[in-house]
């Protein structure tokens, strides 16, 4: 394994200073409503507001120089921007520049490349030997799935049984069966007859389990449902969600580590809510914030908080953090976006004081037709006459469409320090093993092929899982290729 260090400039993005905006800064949310979020942006760390320098008479200009020069000395220190080879005249230069959203001087691009230094993980493309190995292993996606558990790993997998009614002339959920399972045996199976079985999570205080109901007729409600199963597979309790509205979807739960669960869920297609759920299955405390048509994509504890990622596919809102605190106030929202290119969160946690977040960055595309990922790809095939074009032809332009970025960001402004980046990959899970390290998973996509006719993807694969371990600090410690496949679909 060969490790460099670059700048941002050089592996994600070509720093050019008139395409940086202001970010903007937005106040804390309330519970009725969210401003507008904060975007953190990789050509430049968040700027501060526009501070206007006060010019005096030229018997005091003097004086107005040290005070230009002093505010751009703490405009420097708390956006965390470099003065290493500026002169004097040089640091009051770039602070006007930036503040004044002018970005035209030449040493301020300088300035900001410096801000957020990165590492490329260099890895090689598959060899023609592992091309075939892999090509012929099972990628189709199933709804198992692996949460960590001492030494070993448990499985869980759902099934869904239907029955006809002869009433409505179709058929109907029955119930849907949750079975967990080690080294392949069964440990236990759990039936669930009130809702439509969506989700699950193991934690210490048991095993979660959430769904909804299914609406039975025209203008029912669908309520969100959570259940707690322990390790026996005996279900504890289980609790319907009635806030008020007319459909609420349970979207993420976390174990608070003091016997209480948090549950992120969705009202109404436009609210944001959080529940505390005790022990015995009660709810202690419940907090909604209207967000807009974001889904809850995922959610993390931080500290005595939370960070929840939203999203919306439609409108491009793919790295999107709300940060709550316990009683599920929004303290704060922000983004992470570029101008040439767009960035997919897929994982995120709190570890060693940071956030890291998992994800993968693609060049901005010339979209059309929806498949927003893989646009410019599908221009150039279907422009070139190309519908029979081989996987050994499309799998690099794929592979050059990707870069799988790991962000170490400062879990109070969401900035990040640095970031690691592997070309040719996806930004898959994120964990914590037995010995304390961070766990990131990379999906190197070594096989693909097209598939036009296909309605639920055009471009189908495999991905190659590689696995990177960090200690607390953030360093990288080690890799490994696991020999696990994730299918790759687009």
């Amino acid at each position: 394994m060969k490790v460099k260090k670059e700048q941002v400039s050089r592996i994600l993005s070509r720093i050019d200073g008139k395409y940086i905006e202001e970010a903007a800064v937005p106040t804390p949310g309330n519970g009725t409503g969210v401003s507008r979020p904060r975007r953190v942006r990789w050509k430049a760390a968040a700027v501060c507001a526009a501070l206007a320098a006060v010019l005096g008479s030229a018997a005091f200009a003097y004086a107005a120089e040290a005070r230009e020069y002093r505010s751009a000395v703490t405009f420097f220190e708390e956006n965390g921007l470099s003065m290493q080879g500026l002169s004097r005249s040089e640091v009051k230069a770039v602070y006007r520049d930036i503040t004044e959203n002018r970005f035209s001087y030449g040493r301020t691009a300088d300035v900001i490349r410096k801000t957020v230094p990165g590492w490329e993980i260099e890895q090689a493309a598959p060899s023609p030997d592992e091309l075939s190995e892999l090509w012929d292993r099972n990628f189709g996606a199933g709804t198992g799935a692996r949460a960590s558990d001492g030494a070993a790993y448990r499985v869980f997998h759902i099934d869904y049984d239907y029955v006809y009614d002869e009433r409505k002339g179709f058929e109907v959920l029955e119930k849907s069966v949750l079975e967990c399972s080690r080294d392949g045996a069964t440990l236990w199976t759990a039936e669930f007859t009130d809702f439509f079985l969506q989700s699950w999570t193991h934690t210490g205080a048991g095993t979660a389990v959430w769904g909804f109901s299914e609406s039975r007729t025209l203008g029912e409600p669908s309520y969100g449902w959570i259940s707690c199963v322990d390790d026996e597979g005996n279900i504890l309790w289980q609790l319907r969600l009635d806030h008020g509205f007319r459909h609420e979807i349970v979207a993420a739960v976390l174990d608070n580590g003091d016997g209480t669960w948090a549950v992120f869920s969705r009202g109404d297609g436009k609210h944001l809510c959080l529940s505390c759920i005790g022990a015995d299955g009660t709810e202690r405390r419940f907090r909604q914030t209207e967000v807009g048509n974001l889904g809850i994509w995922n959610a993390a504890r931080l500290g005595d908080g939370y960070i929840v990622q939203l999203g919306n596919l439609t409108s491009r809102d793919t790295a999107l953090l709300y940060r709550m605190d316990r009683e599920g106030n929004v303290l704060d929202s922000y983004s992470y976006e570029a101008d040439d290119c767009d960035y997919y969160l897929t994982d995120m946690i709190a570890y060693g004081g940071q956030i890291y977040l998992s994800a993968y960055a693609v060049p901005k595309q010339n979209d059309e037709g929806g498949r927003h990922e893989i646009a410019d790809i599908l221009d150039a095939v279907f422009s070139e006459g190309r519908l029979d074009i081989s996987g050994e032809e499309l799998t690099p332009l794929v592979r050059a469409n990707y870069t799988a970025v790991l962000l170490l960001c400062d879990p109070d402004g969401g900035v990040p320090r640095t970031f690691y980046s592997v070309k040719g990959s996806l930004g898959g899970r994120l964990s914590v093993n037995e010995a304390g390290e961070l766990e990131w998973d990379a999906e190197s996509i070594v096989s693909t092929f097209f598939s036009p006719a296909t309605s639920a993807f055009t471009i189908g694969g495999t991905c190659r899982v590689f696995r990177y371990t960090f200690d607390e600090a953030g360093v990288l410690t080690g890799r490994t290729d696991t020999g696990e496949t994730v299918p790759y679909w687009r």
